[in-house]
């Protein structure tokens, strides 16, 4: 559970950071907006291309706390999620759970470590560093965790530091009006975190006794926690990336978001 968590908040640091690379909106507006002058625009043509991107995602860094409108980022200081629910009906970890008013504080903190473009494959990776996240929100839990019954409702509160996270998006090209697009087909994430604490308020109908208990074990066994819930946790975020990436990509052609150097469109034909 506690890994459910930090990984999902990882999710949405590379989603945004994903919209750093391609500079687009999430609007149901019909005028698309100007990029904004602080940002800078990348050729699909440029033999640096990598470089390029890994600069532009550097230059919007400083703005992510408080969000850039122009291009539909959210503020990410704290990033606000309203739900999320995970279910994972098999194997030592058996719950059902859902998590409301999420917020989520340090992402924009993150250190990009790596960039990698390959439009022959249509494939975009990412590396990232996370000193340290903070997540709060309102949980509904009920099943098994490592053979232990867990049920309870109440406020959750979660730090998390040392996280490593890497992110490869395959997609696919197809076109439409006589324009070239690009679709997330399938996205693999895969995350380390140093450490992990968690509280869980209210666990057990307020028993405070079974509270502590359950808390004290989740915070001494969060590895092997992390360990059995992250297969359904990946498919989780791959799903809900897939449906926000395509949302943006399939509105704005390839020549709009990684642009030929030329300033023709040739050579997305």
């Amino acid at each position: 559970m506690v890994h459910r968590n930090s990984a999902f908040s990882v999710f949405i640091l590379i989603f945004v950071s994903m919209s750093c690379v391609t500079s687009f909106k999430m609007s149901n507006e019909l005028r698309r907006p100007k990029i904004p002058s602080y940002i800078h625009v990348c050729n699909k043509d440029d033999p640096l291309v990598d470089e390029c991107i890994w600069g532009s995602i550097e230059s919007l860094k400083p703005y992510l706390k408080k969000g850039v409108p122009e291009l539909g980022i959210p503020s990410c200081e704290p990033l606000y999620i309203p739900e999320i629910v995970i279910n994972q009906g098999k194997g030592a970890v058996s719950i059902q759970s859902t998590y409301t008013d999420i917020k989520v504080y340090g992402p924009s903190n993150f250190t990009l470590k790596a960039v990698r473009v390959d439009l022959d494959k249509d494939q975009i990776g990412l590396k990232i560093y996370i000193p340290k996240l903070r997540m709060t929100s309102t949980y509904t839990i009920r099943g098994r965790i490592l053979m232990l019954p867990i049920h309870g409702t109440g406020p959750s509160d979660g730090n998390y530091t040392d996280i490593e996270a890497s992110a490869l998006i395959q997609g696919s090209k197809f076109e439409k009006g006589g324009k070239t697009y690009y679709s997330v087909t399938d996205i693999f994430v895969d995350f380390i975190i140093g450490h992990a604490s968690v509280y869980m308020g209210d666990l057990f109908n307020g028993d405070k006794e079974l509270s502590d208990s359950m808390n004290l074990f989740l915070n001494d066994n969060w590895r092997n926690v992390a360990k059995e819930v992250k297969p359904v946790l990946e498919e989780t975020m791959g799903e809900m990336f897939k449906t926000f990436a395509n949302k943006i990509f399939h509105k704005f052609p390839l020549d709009e978001l990684l642009p030929c150097s030329s300033g023709t469109r040739d050579c997305w034909q």
